[in-house]
């Protein structure tokens, strides 16, 4: 039997969220601006946010990361966290792919492997009922016309590519000093055709302060 919905009852639900930027931007400093969140950490860069009381999981490989992920869809121990941080996804697709390198005799077939485990995992953290931000380290390529292209950074073209589309948000982390030459923080969500970027709520500013609650708060309304 056919039932036909209206969008108009689409509600917002969890949001999922893809930050990125360069080291020293703000991406682990987002964290704690998240409701109720848990951290899967892998890069081991929480020094930032040590003056915050957020419980956090050390993510070492591939079997580290799919325990985290039963224990999040399933445990009664993590119903009380309504947000997912993992930092960095960049970095546990580099440790997917160190394993299938050392499985693989062909490189090539140890990226193919690595994409498809990435999509999975990717996948199945965004489907958690949780609100979900997954930080990514920053990549620079120049295109045929000499610009500065700058995107989120994963091993495999193929799996940085398809990155954007799995989620709702994608913010560029940007660090620029204002007029009067003061240092601002500020979450880029508009792409103007260098930086990638995407709001796919259509209830965000081009610019937004780094503020994963406040963002949570106006898709909502």
């Amino acid at each position: 039997m056919i039932n036909l919905k209206s969008t108009s009852t689409v509600k917002s639900g969890s949001i999922k969220m893809l930050a990125y930027g360069q080291a020293g931007s703000g991406k682990t400093s987002l964290i704690p601006t998240l409701p109720t969140p848990v951290i899967l950490s892998a890069e081991g860069g929480l020094l930032s946010i040590s003056h915050k009381e957020i419980p956090f999981l050390e993510i070492s490989d591939m079997d580290a990361l799919r325990d985290a992920y039963k224990w999040l869809a399933e445990s009664d121990e993590a119903k009380q966290y309504s947000s997912v941080a993992i930092d960095s996804i960049s970095e546990i697709a580099e440790v997917c792919l160190s394993k299938e390198k050392a499985i693989a005799k062909d490189p090539r077939a140890a990226y193919g492997e690595m994409q498809t485990t990435m999509a999975e995992i990717i996948r199945s953290f965004r489907d958690l009922p949780k609100h979900i931000l997954m930080t990514a380290k920053l990549e620079k390529a120049q295109d045929e016309m000499g610009r500065m292209l700058y995107s989120p950074s994963m091993p495999g073209n193929k799996t940085g590519q398809s990155m954007p589309y799995y989620f709702d948000i994608v913010a560029a982390l940007r660090v620029e000093k204002d007029a009067e030459g003061v240092t601002q923080r500020a979450m880029m969500l508009e792409s103007d055709g260098l930086w990638q970027a995407k709001d796919r709520s259509g209830k965000l500013a081009a610019w937004e302060a780094p503020d994963l609650g406040e963002i949570i708060k106006k898709i909502g309304e």
